[in-house]
């Protein structure tokens, strides 16, 4: 695990910073009618137009900016101009980018028009598994602590939490060690100290926790085609608590 300083904390904030301007942007424009590819298109302009590179983009062969994970689509979705979103859609955006030798990587899912009532309580529920986990995010918690809240609270309200996924450290490369868990037990793993920074992502199943993967070999689906919501912040360790990098003011 890889310890950053304070300055490359700031850095890894402004990363986090520009990722989570790009979501609310992307979120704003996800209307019925539009398509993911133009989704990705606008993403990429944005972050190109800051002075940054988009992360996942030729990321171990990744061909687009944004992941866009669509219904019962879990993770990894690839944009595509056949691929138009419509009233009632969830649409999960995960998004990281590269700025000075540093990552940002963060995710949200968002309602496209007006989608039903278990729809919306799914995307509620893994909203508040994250918050529920960004709290255990402190000196001297254990790393299965962070996994152990999030299952307990999606199973409690009756979803189930994908294992084949999980989270991961994250700074001078998208994916560092540890890796994050989204289930239990509590009490395991590596003590959490300053300076480590844990990018947390609830993926959280409507149905069963059953994954399937399409032939394109990225994207990710519920087994049994039901809704899927992922929620993902970059969380920095430090002496005061937590810090969810790009959403919380500078420290």
């Amino acid at each position: 695990m890889v310890l950053k300083t304070p300055d490359e904390l700031r850095l890894m904030h402004q990363a986090n910073t520009l990722v989570h301007e790009v979501l609310q942007l992307v979120a704003e424009a996800a209307k019925p009618g539009v398509s993911t590819a133009e989704l990705d298109a606008l993403a990429e302009r944005h972050i190109r137009a800051a002075g940054a590179v988009p992360a996942f983009k030729g990321y171990r062969g990744y061909p687009a900016t944004l992941c866009t994970s669509v219904n019962d689509v879990i993770v990894h979705g690839i944009p595509s101009a056949e691929c138009r979103l419509r009233d009632g859609d969830v649409l999960s955006i995960d998004c990281g980018v590269l700025w000075h030798s540093f990552y940002g990587d963060a995710a949200i899912t968002v309602p496209v028009g007006a989608i039903s009532g278990e729809a919306a309580r799914l995307l509620q529920v893994t909203r508040e598994c994250l918050a529920k986990a960004v709290e255990v995010v402190k000196p001297g918690r254990r790393l299965t602590d962070v996994g152990d809240v999030i299952q307990r609270h999606a199973e409690g309200a009756g979803f189930s939490v994908v294992r084949e996924f999980v989270g991961h450290g994250v700074g001078r490369s998208l994916h560092e060690e540890p890796q994050v868990y989204n289930f239990g037990p509590p009490g395991r793993g590596p003590e959490l100290r300053p300076g480590l920074v844990l990018a947390i992502e609830p993926m959280i199943n409507a149905g069963e926790p059953g994954v399937v993967i399409d032939d394109d070999g990225w994207t990710a689906r519920t087994e049994d085609g039901k809704l899927a919501a992922h929620f993902e912040y970059s969380v920095a360790v430090t002496a005061n608590g937590p810090w969810v990098l790009g959403v919380d003011g500078g420290r």
